[in-house]
């Protein structure tokens, strides 16, 4: 019940702070204060009342249409505001350790709050195909904070060490990499800032190698039959941040389990094939 209850808290908190994540989309390329600034309509500018800012039921009931203009509001922010209460709820619903003490409920605090920023680069990659520093460099101090706090709680350093470097081998390293190959044409700096802050709050190298083959994975399926249609071009660009984010949720909610479901399939397949 007392879960259900936090449930419950961590779904409006999360429609609340979706909203903020909208407004935090456009003031961020707007050049405004992200705490400070008023809310207003993007196409007359009206300054936005507190009634117009419930989460979902604001767009609801002015049936998705500014108050003042009546232009119409885009559905992206409703859509928003329901998704991070969504990744709240499942975050608690499917986190991968117990909240049974202060490191793992801050661990799973600061998870929550890299969830927040996540939602502004992926909008924000999505719209225009920048990550911008503001929200990146902030995510990479959550990250160290995240792994600092793993540190503390695990009883073999050394291996402790092994994992955090491979994990920012492979989710920044080898973007670092292609960047350097490709003169920044395969991939943009963002990418690979955006890689360490998730290396660090995943702080495992299994889960990084899973949170990549996802990344590429959702990317393909995406955008593969675009490509093979000739409805987008070889050589457009194309946001990598969203997929990326992506697989950093699933590997960091449902990689252990995913990792021993393929592992136990690998060696039922080894078993088999034993004569």
């Amino acid at each position: 019940m007392e879960k259900t209850y936090f449930a419950l808290v961590l779904f409006f908190v999360g429609l609340c702070l979706g909203s903020f994540v909208n407004a935090a989309v456009w003031r961020i390329k707007h050049k405004k204060d992200l705490l400070i600034a008023r809310s207003e309509c993007t196409h007359c500018h009206y300054k936005l009342e507190w009634y117009d800012l419930i989460p979902v039921l604001s767009w609801v009931f002015l049936r998705g249409k500014c108050r003042k203009c009546h232009k119409p509001i885009s559905p992206q922010y409703p859509l928003v505001e329901l998704s991070v209460a969504a990744f709240f709820v499942c975050s608690l619903a499917f986190w991968p350790i117990s909240l049974d003490s202060v490191n793992h409920l801050l661990q799973f605090g600061i998870w929550l709050m890299a969830g927040v920023a996540l939602a502004i680069l992926f909008v924000y990659d999505l719209r225009w195909l920048i990550l911008p520093d503001r929200v990146v460099f902030p995510l990479i101090g959550l990250g160290a904070a995240s792994a600092i706090l793993v540190g503390l709680d695990v009883r073999n350093p050394g291996y402790f060490v092994f994992n955090l470097l491979g994990s920012i081998a492979i989710l920044s390293g080898f973007y670092f990499l292609l960047y350097i190959i490709s003169k920044g044409k395969w991939v943009g700096f963002g990418d690979i800032k955006l890689g360490l802050g998730l290396a660090l709050l995943l702080c495992n190298w299994q889960l990084a190698i899973l949170a990549f083959f996802l990344a590429n994975l959702i990317g393909t399926l995406v955008f593969a039959p675009a490509l093979s249609t000739g409805k987008i071009k070889r050589t457009a660009h194309i946001p990598f941040g969203p997929f990326l984010i992506a697989g950093f949720v699933i590997a960091g909610l449902f990689g252990h389990d995913i990792i021993d479901w393929y592992m136990a399939l690998t060696y039922s397949g080894i078993m088999i094939n034993t004569p």
